[in-house]
This record gives structure tokens, C-alpha cells and sequence, in this order.
């Protein structure tokens, strides 16, 4: 299973950015699918997840500015973030927790992408 995320880039604060991360490859199907992300310097923190069913969870940080949502035909999760400020700059993951044609659940990691918020 492969992760791909795109969407990252360079925005002014108070922009917008829209990130998107697909997974591939055999699976059975896809429990929570989330974004997490990393500053210089800091450790990995959570963003934003939503389950299988829809439920989401925010990051106090984000809450009212971001949004996730998920296609699960397309088995792809997008993260809508609005009012950027310079301390959303960070790398962003996005993680899946896949079940297996076996039944066994994995978490599997993008690669990453960069948000860089700066006037």
C-alpha cells in the first residue's frame, strides 16, 4: 500500500490550501484515514482525522479553519485548510490504517508534504 499526498506549496497567511493524499494497492479497506504534521524543530502532532464512518476529530489548533473529509471510492482524504497562519508551516503526513486482505490492520505513511505559510 502507497500513500500519496500533494497540495503543499507557499501561502500567504490568512490563504488557502487544499491538500489530498490517495491510497494504492491491495487492500481490503481503509479504517481512519488522518493528517498529521511537523514543524522544524517539533515533534508530530495530529491535525485532523476521520473514521470510516465519518466521524472526524481536530487538533484545538485548527478547529473553525480546517476541514477534513474522505472519498472512500477513491479511497483518498483531503484536508481543506482556510485562515493559514505562519504556525501552520510544517511538513504534513498523511496516515492510513489499512485492513489487509488477511484482516490485519497497518498503519501506512506518506511521504509528506510541505506547507510553508509567509508573506
Amino acid at each position: 500500500v502507497q500513500l500519496q499526498a500533494s497540495g503543499g506549496g507557499l501561502v500567504q497567511p490568512g490563504g488557502s490550501l487544499r491538500l489530498s493524499c490517495a491510497a494504492s494497492g491491495s487492500m481490503y479497506s481503509i479504517n481512519t484515514m488522518g493528517w498529521y504534521r511537523q514543524a522544524p524543530g517539533k515533534q508530530r502532532e495530529l491535525v485532523a482525522d476521520i473514521s470510516s464512518g465519518g466521524s472526524t476529530n481536530y487538533a484545538d489548533s485548527v478547529k473553525g479553519r480546517f476541514t477534513i473529509s474522505r472519498d472512500s471510492a477513491k479511497n483518498t482524504v483531503y484536508l481543506q485548510m482556510n485562515s493559514l497562519k505562519p504556525e501552520d508551516t510544517a511538513v504534513y503526513y498523511c496516515k492510513a490504517v489499512v485492513v489487509s486482505t488477511h484482516r490485519y490492520e497497518y498503519q501506512y505513511w506518506g511521504r509528506g508534504t510541505l506547507v510553508t505559510v509567509s508573506s
